[in-house]
């Protein structure tokens, strides 16, 4: 979390609300935690904004990204996101990792959907193209 929050000093983002991708519920009780809002919370510290860890919800249990190829990554999380409340803020959506930028699409297309007028993503690790099916 610390990393990413040098890196988003850094970038200087002009956002007003940092939004962590969130998991499932019946993943989280699973993991017991959700890695986005542990690294979510030291970014918006360090942009000194409101961190928002509800303001997505999962809609439906997906299957783990890392096990499916592209085509099927986008369709798994193709409407799995809503926002729980109308947003004006532009937001800052913070992920443990990308590979096909298809869960970030999926959220940034939720929380414009609800009024977010610009939404920018920001990862701890982006992996390789070789290194999904």
């Amino acid at each position: 979390g610390e990393l990413l929050a040098g890196e988003a000093r850094k970038r200087g983002f002009d956002v007003e609300l940092v939004v962590p991708v969130p998991l499932h519920p019946s993943r989280l009780f699973e993991r017991g935690f959700n890695q986005a809002a542990l690294l979510a919370r030291p970014v918006a510290r360090a942009l000194g904004v409101p961190l928002r860890p509800r303001a997505l919800a999962r809609t439906r249990p997906t299957p783990h990204q890392a096990e499916l190829d592209r085509s099927a990554r986008l369709a798994n999380v193709a409407g799995a996101f809503r926002a729980r409340k109308p947003l004006r803020e532009r937001v800052l959506l913070i992920d443990d990792v990308r590979t096909t930028g298809a869960t970030q699409n999926a959220c940034a297309e939720a929380l414009r959907a609800a009024g977010a007028p610009r939404v920018e993503w920001l990862v701890l690790a982006i992996a390789p193209a070789i290194a999904y099916p």
